[in-house]
């Protein structure tokens, strides 16, 4: 669906990425993993043309898309929640939703889009005219992933959902992310979380420096012994 060949972006004379490879299948959750400053967001900002790559190319259903603007990635359906939520404090929840949902012209559509952040985030509903800013840290998640979501996202890129957030919290997102594939997204997620995102995770892949170091099947790579003493703490 996504496909990454031999990316290659800089900033100034610094190399972040280093000629990657990836591939993110449709109807999966493909974990994006490693330590700070490995490349990670930087990933998922040239999918969504933030930064401009200097050699590769990115494909999505087929088509380059790697030389578009980043308003065209999301007409495409390429949604990129950003680490730190980016939420706009002073606008309500509900607000904030329909702001997602700016590329859409369908009411009933973006109605129904709605909805179904409410069914997935019961909260949101009960929170929908407090203003975003007042939220505690685990509804600004659930919000900036609603967010998202109300572009009708065919591919839901996340980037650290769980930063910053008690463990309580953290395994209400993950499982949302599995109702999510299972009702037919495609997310890419990053994460440093690599215990959790291993678990929910179809394939992953594990980055080092702008390179991908490793990769495989999440199960896989939960009992391989090289990522459970660099990334699970055994």
């Amino acid at each position: 669906m996504l496909e990454l060949k031999g990316v290659k972006l800089k900033y100034g004379y610094v190399e972040a990425l280093k000629g990657i490879d990836m591939h993110v299948k449709e109807h999966q959750i493909t974990a994006l993993l490693g330590a700070n400053g490995a490349g990670k967001s930087t990933t998922l900002r040239a999918v969504s043309c933030l930064n401009r790559i200097e050699k590769g190319e990115i494909t999505f259903l087929d088509q380059i898309v790697h030389r578009l603007q980043p308003s065209e990635i999301v007409h495409k359906g390429i949604v990129h929640c950003p680490e730190g939520r980016k939420l706009f404090p002073f606008l309500t929840v509900q607000e904030n939703l329909l702001a997602g949902a700016y590329t859409l012209k369908d009411r009933n559509q973006i109605r129904s889009l709605q909805e179904n952040v409410f069914t997935l985030f019961p909260i949101l509903k009960d929170r929908r005219k407090q203003m975003a800013g007042t939220l505690s840290g685990g509804e600004q998640q659930m919000l900036a992933i609603g967010r998202a979501l109300m572009a009708a996202p065919k591919i839901l890129m996340l980037d650290e959902p769980s930063l910053g957030l008690a463990p309580k919290i953290v395994e209400q997102i993950f499982d949302t992310l599995v109702t999510l594939r299972e009702e037919g997204t495609t997310i890419f997620l990053v994460e440093q979380n690599a215990n959790a995102a291993l678990h929910i995770a179809d394939y992953a892949y594990i980055l080092e420096v702008g390179k991908v170091v490793l990769e495989g099947e999440g199960n896989a790579l939960l009992k391989n012994e090289n990522v459970k003493k660099k990334y699970l703490g055994g």
